[in-house]
């Protein structure tokens, strides 16, 4: 799972990125609300952690901005007002928690599964759709229970398709989610990769196809 963590506390963003990696999951950071947006909007991310008092713009804004696109993407507000009407400002803009600092990173932690297990709509943290179950604690995906034996690349790839299943996904926000930010992977290689995935699932009889949106993307369809 891929987490974007918009903290401006240089300290407490050190240490909220190493527990986050410890927990394999993977994580950028922005440190104000103006590069908070900018990757906000690529919309690669499964989870975002957001500070409301942020330099350039705060956290309460982005929230807002992100909901206005539609964004369905959990974000935890995490923040020093306590104050009860900033918590329910916070939750009626869109927040799906809110953690009051100081707050223990084991409590942070334990939100972030809450949130992911929502998402997911599986309590036991695994995505289905249609006959494929994805295992992110195993990294591996099954149809109908048969293990479709994936490289590391074909699962980041499918995995980030089965969470947005029936959404398009542009060429850019595969490569930066997938091959990362700093990647010089080429966008042909995802056509090699759509090709290796589209064989593995017709192997297993999977009624689930990748199709391709010509000039826009791919799409889970089950």
């Amino acid at each position: 799972m891929k987490i974007l963590l918009v903290e401006d506390d240089p300290s407490l963003q050190e240490i909220l990125e190493e527990a986050l990696t410890d927990e394999r999951y993977e994580v950028d950071v922005a440190s104000d609300g103006i590069e908070g947006q900018m990757m906000m909007q690529s919309g690669i991310y499964d989870m975002i952690l957001l500070d409301v008092m942020l330099p350039g713009i705060d956290g309460f804004t982005l929230l807002g901005k992100l909901r206005k696109q539609h964004s369905d993407v959990p974000v935890i507000c995490i923040t020093a007002r306590d104050a009860v009407k900033d918590r329910i400002h916070g939750l009626d803009l869109g927040a799906d928690d809110y953690l009051i600092k100081p707050f223990s990173v084991s409590e942070l932690l334990a939100r972030i599964r809450v949130q992911s297990r929502r998402k997911t709509g599986n309590d036991q943290g695994q995505i289905v759709v249609g006959d494929l179950t994805i295992r992110p604690d195993a990294a591996d995906a099954f149809v109908d229970g048969k293990s479709l034996q994936l490289t590391t690349k074909e699962y980041d790839l499918l995995e980030f398709l089965a969470r947005n299943q029936g959404r398009i996904l542009t060429r850019d926000q595969i490569l930066e989610r997938v091959w990362g930010m700093d990647s010089d992977a080429m966008s042909s290689v995802i056509d090699v990769y759509v090709h290796y995935l589209r064989k593995k699932l017709a192997d297993h009889k999977s009624h689930l196809t990748i199709d391709t949106k010509r000039g826009m993307g791919f799409v889970l369809r089950m």
